[in-house]
Order: C-alpha cells, then sequence, then structure tokens
C-alpha cells in the first residue's frame, strides 16, 4: 500500500509541475521553447527559475500534506502567487518591459526573474500549512 502511495504521489506531482510549466508557457507572449531552442540564456535562466520556484512549493506542499487534494490544493495557492509575481514585477519596472528583454536575451533580467521566483517560491512555501 506505501509504494502504490508513493506511486500515485510521484505522478500527481509530476503532472502538477508540467501543468505549472505550461501555464507559465501561455503567459508569455513569446514561444518559450522555441527561445531555449534558439539558446537564449535570459528565458532559460527564467524558465528554471519558474521551474525550480513551483517545485519548492510543489515540495513543501507535499511534505506537509499527507492527502493529495490538500497538496494539490496548496500548489495551486502558490503557484497563482508566482503567476501574479511575474506581473507585479513587470509592473514595478517601468521603463524595462520583462518579456521583451527576455526575448532580446538580456540575461541580467532573466538572472532578476530567476532569483525573484526562488525567493517568492521560499517565502510561500513558509506559508503552507
Amino acid at each position: 500500500m506505501i509504494a502504490l502511495n508513493i506511486l500515485v504521489s510521484f505522478f500527481v506531482i509530476v503532472a502538477l509541475q508540467i501543468i505549472g510549466m505550461v501555464i507559465f508557457n501561455w503567459i508569455t507572449p513569446f514561444n518559450d521553447m522555441e527561445e531555449l531552442r534558439k539558446g537564449n540564456k535570459a528565458v532559460g535562466l527564467a524558465l528554471g527559475g519558474k521551474f525550480f520556484g513551483t517545485a519548492i512549493i510543489l515540495g513543501v506542499a507535499a511534505y506537509t500534506n499527507s492527502s493529495i487534494l490538500h497538496m494539490a490544493m496548496w500548489f495551486a495557492i502558490g503557484y497563482v502567487c508566482l503567476l501574479l509575481t511575474y506581473f507585479v514585477f513587470d509592473l514595478l519596472t517601468p521603463g524595462i518591459k520583462l518579456s521583451e528583454q527576455l526575448k532580446e536575451g538580456n540575461v541580467a533580467v532573466g538572472i532578476m526573474l530567476f532569483a525573484i521566483y526562488v525567493g517568492v517560491a521560499f517565502s510561500m512555501s513558509s506559508l503552507i500549512i
């Protein structure tokens, strides 16, 4: 029974991580995968930060909840906060359109977004019970 629970949890965690990354791809005005194929390091950093951030939230949600439903619920709450982070920082950086800077390959913006996503994920994960 324990092995089955671990297996089900594994597939749910992987599915939530994939869903999270697909949604992140939808909010960017360019194709993340196409930019990665072009070698765009800035997009790679930002995408890595998104992935790492969702993994932090998902890991803490899985660790602190014995129910898959509660884990998914806490992940959804944390994930919405990560999505809002992008829009908030886009508004708080007047004169710099983050998506345009990423598409142009501005590595500094990619590093900043990576750090922001990971930082927000750590902060949000402390609220998960």
